[in-house]
């Protein structure tokens, strides 16, 4: 049974950092891409970004790029979100993915979410 649990989420202020893990089981995690998602309340869950499985290449969706980056530890078959200069727009439920279904940006596996507010 795969799973994904994700850590790390918490209340902060704007413009602190925070740093969101997703550990796996029951996989190969090696051998899958992952990502983030976000769903802030009453929108829809939208893309952060991703990052291939041998943790060589990334990509980030607009709004977050130059702010989060995501790394990976494959031994530890564990996958980071680090966020810096946060804003009131990032609090939202994060989730993160791994195993990409073909040309589509849409995951196999999920986790449960973790929350992530930021206040003023």
């Amino acid at each position: 049974q795969v799973q994904l649990v994700e850590s790390g989420g918490g209340l902060v202020q704007a413009g602190d950092s925070l740093r969101l893990s997703c550990t796996a089981s029951g996989l190969m995690f090696g051998s899958v891409d992952a990502a983030w998602f976000r769903r802030a309340p009453g929108k829809e869950r939208e893309f952060v970004g991703s990052i291939n499985r041998s943790g060589t290449a990334t990509d980030y969706a607009p709004s977050v790029k130059g702010r989060f980056i995501i790394s990976r530890d494959n031994a530890k078959k564990t996958v980071y979100l680090q966020m810096i200069s946060l804003k009131l727009e990032d609090t939202a439920v994060y989730y993160c993915a791994a195993g990409q279904k073909p040309a589509v940006r849409d995951y196999y596996f999920w986790g449960q979410g973790t929350q992530v507010t930021v206040s003023s």
